[in-house]
């Protein structure tokens, strides 16, 4: 299978040669660096380690990874969806791929729950996680303990699922909707560390947990009813 890395990336430039750094490449064909509009020289490190860039200035995480995707979904078979900021760690891809490789999974989730380091997931995080968690078994019948980030899934399961999401939101309409698809989704648990360099964007502030809070709860109501229309 042909596999592609997307990275969103906004202010990067610190952190990422840890992330790319870590990935192994022997396993990959392409990797997009997501730049949303950085003006530290994400673009310049980006290139220097290797990567490919795509470039889009419309402000948002969902918006990054829209832009990476669309870069490489016809042309992979398999995307692994992974942050600059150096937390999870790029060398453990292989666990996310097992799946998908011996065609167990359709779409896979590294779970940070049970190898954070302390600190690594605040605590508005793993509450975040849990209540949405909980709504997702609910509402869709997904059984799963984190968002996971650090994610791989089939491009042609990508495509079918219409993500609408440009903000916060991106992560859990993925899994909500792989789950009304019927998809078959599991979940590894990878390690999680704290951040390598930078600050996050929405963790490292009171105000970016509170609003990608509320976005992600919002989100994991927002499709019980959706269909996919051929």
């Amino acid at each position: 299978m042909k596999i592609a890395v997307v990275i969103p990336a906004y202010n990067e430039a610190a952190a990422l040669p840890k992330a790319l750094g870590d990935l192994p490449w022997a396993l990959v064909q392409r990797v997009i660096v997501s730049d949303n509009g950085s003006t530290d020289g994400t673009r310049e490190v980006a290139v220097a380690h290797g990567a490919e860039v795509v470039r889009e200035d419309r402000r948002g995480y969902g918006w990054a990874c829209w832009a990476g995707v669309n870069a490489v979904w016809h042309d992979c078979d398999v995307i692994v969806m992974l942050d600059a900021g150096g937390k999870e760690d790029a060398s453990e891809l292989p666990l996310l791929l097992n799946p998908i490789l011996e065609d167990h999974a359709d779409f896979v989730l590294g779970s940070r729950v049970r190898y954070a380091a302390a600190g690594a997931l605040t605590r508005p995080q793993r509450l975040g996680n849990w209540l949405t968690t909980q709504i997702m078994a609910r509402l869709y019948g997904v059984r799963v303990t984190d968002l996971a980030p650090f994610r791989a899934i089939r491009s042609t399961l990508l495509q079918k699922l219409d993500m609408q999401e440009r903000t916060f939101g991106w992560p859990t309409e993925m899994i909500v909707k792989a789950a009304r698809v019927g998809a078959r989704i599991a979940e590894v648990d990878v390690h999680y560390r704290v951040r390598y360099a930078g600050k996050s964007k929405v963790s490292g502030t009171l105000k970016g947990s509170v609003k990608a809070g509320a976005v992600i709860l919002r989100t994991a109501f927002k499709y019980a009813r959706w269909q996919r229309h051929e």
